[in-house]
């Protein structure tokens, strides 16, 4: 069911979207801003995710720790987090903690607290998540920082989101206050509040907290599009961690503002190949041949289907023992694409599929921070919040035709593929 939406703007340009839903005795508010790893500037990568951290650094009216301690002692939680195209910030409270919350909002995306000394502390902060999660992790930026590269040549698309340490240590105070004042502009935001709430008590507090920060000049949003491989393009990259080879392949898809259901019908795609022991890949490379003890298909870079715009990015990945050669299992998944465009899915298996996804969608609409983070992004990559609530109709209207065509869409593209090889350690732990 589409949800109860009031959309307003505020004068200096902020976006609002309110969804009252008096089921849940909570409100969850969230600021998506229309600035991701796409958008950071050359010789500054990883510079919206380490603006992130900063923007957690302290506010105009709250020292540091403070929006913490408001939240927690509220009983809620928050969190944020940087995505291609955009970067959010959120919490849920308790219903009566409302206002708090879009003060704690309105307050940092008035003027968050750049100092040197936080500056100087994020990097290190965001230096040791990536030794943590990439540099000393099997598979670590696999495939969402290595593949990029291989299957785009612009900066935008093809950089390291997380950063590079160097151009890390390099910012400055100065590039956080550009870096602010041009993409945390109102104009170039959207504020959520979905839970239960009072349209017209939720509007007043909005325009009371909000409306007050200065409008700023909105950045044109620059086109990311660059023209589709020409040839497959290949990387191997070692990995002192990595017990066994891995591959990933990365394809373009079709533009979702333009072609949703073609779109969604490679979303249905990767769930045929991958989800399930029955799936295509599963049956015949894990439980069949045994050439891989591990294969995932689907949309997004992050596993995520709609969470970018164009270009955005179908993978499919493999672990795969030693003995087996990448080639053998690219070979492999084209015989399956190959298939899947000559000879349809079943209307029943391809309904159960839909099914599967539906209620995985509903489930997740079900929990408030989800759902309202859903609406927020989507309203802001797409314009539409009704989406994240309409996916289960659609994914249920696409039909065999559509997924051999996405299959076949696949199968005529230049892929990229990435190679990972295990790669022994010294005894000093250095690469060998």
């Amino acid at each position: 069911m589409t949800p109860e939406l009031h959309r307003f703007t505020l004068p200096n340009g902020l976006r609002v979207l309110l969804a009252p839903d008096a089921s849940t005795p909570v409100v969850a508010v969230a600021v998506h801003v229309d600035v991701g790893f796409r958008s950071e500037p050359e010789g500054r990568t990883g510079f919206a995710h380490l603006f992130e951290h900063l923007m957690f650094q302290g506010s105009e009216s709250l020292e540091k720790l403070a929006h913490f301690r408001h939240v927690q002692g509220s009983g809620g939680v928050f969190n944020g987090s940087t995505h291609q195209d955009y970067t959010d910030y959120f919490e849920v409270l308790p219903s009566a903690a409302l206002e708090r919350a879009l003060f704690l909002e309105a307050d940092r995306l008035r003027a968050p607290r750049l100092t040197e000394e936080n500056l100087r502390n994020q990097v290190d902060v965001v230096k040791e998540e990536i030794r943590l999660n990439v540099l000393s992790r099997p598979y670590g930026g696999f495939p969402w920082i290595l593949l990029p590269p291989v299957l785009y040549d612009t900066f935008p698309n093809a950089h390291n989101g997380y950063g590079d340490f160097s151009e890390l240590e390099q910012a400055t105070l100065d590039d956080a206050a550009a870096f602010f004042d041009s993409y945390y502009a109102p104009g170039n935001a959207v504020l959520t509040v979905a839970g239960d709430l009072n349209v017209d008590e939720a509007t007043a507090l909005v325009e009371k907290h909000f409306g007050d920060i200065p409008e700023r000049p909105v950045p044109a949003r620059p086109s990311f599009a660059e023209p589709a491989p020409t040839a497959e393009k290949r990387e191997v990259v070692p990995d002192a961690h990595a017990p066994l080879p891995a591959l990933a392949l990365g394809y373009r898809l079709p533009d979702p503002a333009t072609d949703l259901d073609g779109y969604l019908a490679h979303t249905l795609l990767g769930s045929v190949l991958t989800d399930g022991e029955a799936a295509r890949l599963q049956q015949r490379l894990v439980y069949g041949e045994g050439i891989v003890t591990d294969v995932s298909a689907g949309c997004g870079l992050f596993g995520t289907p709609l969470d970018a715009r164009d270009p955005d990015t179908f993978t499919v990945t493999a672990v795969h023992p030693a003995g087996v050669t990448a080639d053998r299992v690219i070979g492999a998944v084209d015989e399956e694409l190959d298939r899947l465009a000559g000879e349809p899915i079943a209307e029943e298996e391809l309904a159960r599929i839909a099914a599967r996804w539906s209620a995985s969608l509903h489930h997740e609409q079900d929990r408030v921070m989800s759902r309202m983070l859903a609406m927020g992004a989507r309203e802001l990559l797409y314009g539409k919040a009704e989406l994240a609530a309409e996916l289960p109709t659609r994914l249920a209207a696409i039909g065999p035709k559509q997924v051999a065509e996405a299959a076949t869409r696949l199968r005529e593209q230049h892929h990229a593929v990435l190679v990972i090889e295990p790669a022994a350690q010294s005894e000093t732990g250095e690469t060998e």
